[in-house]
């Protein structure tokens, strides 16, 4: 259990921060920039919650207890000693991506297929849904970068890239089942 008390402890004044493993690492690295723009994507999603009806505000607080899951996955570095840690770390699991693709194609069930790129808007869900998904995008790529560096729990990164898509669909049930949807005009304002 976490006990957080004293909230600030000025061991960060010097640029540096703490991974889940005790390592001190300098605040700009690319495990600390991955995993704190997974903790934007989240309260991204805590934003759109405020627009939410009850069913899709219980999907959208499994995500945000999800990335929580993520960025504790992300902080935790060293996979290959996990099975040696007195605390074994939380990691993301197939069932997790799985979830949200189950639920993506639940949603897409609905909709039309698109003919056209969609502007991101609509309704003010639709909205945040849409900066959400450009949110966990970006996690995605610096976590995939971070992959290139390091290693990286693969069912993370698939987890973050099923997410933007649950986010996209998201956001179409959200205008009126897409008949809201913006629609790209190209070369509109030639």
């Amino acid at each position: 259990m976490i006990v957080l008390n004293k909230i600030y402890t000025k061991t960060g004044d010097d640029g540096e921060t703490a991974l889940g493993n005790g390592a001190r690492v300098a605040k700009h690295s690319m495990r600390v920039t991955a995993y704190g723009t997974v903790d934007e994507a989240n309260a991204t999603v805590g934003m759109a919650r405020l627009h939410a009806d009850p069913d899709l505000d219980a999907a959208l607080a499994r995500i945000q207890n999800d990335l929580f899951d993520l960025g504790a996955d992300l902080c935790r570095p060293d996979m290959e000693r996990d099975a040696d840690a007195e605390y074994p770390p939380l990691r993301m699991v197939k069932a997790q991506v799985d979830r949200l693709e189950s639920e993506i194609d639940a949603m897409n069930s609905r909709l039309e297929p698109l003919r056209s790129f969609i502007l991101p808007g609509g309704s003010a869900l639709a909205a945040h849904l849409h900066l959400c998904r450009t949110v966990s995008r970006r996690a995605e790529r610096e976590t995939v970068e971070l992959a290139t560096m390091e290693t990286v729990n693969p069912d993370a990164v698939k987890y973050l890239n099923r997410l933007s898509d649950w986010f996209f669909v998201a956001a179409r049930v959200a205008n009126d089942d897409g008949r809201a949807d913006v629609l790209w005009v190209p070369g509109a304002n030639r």
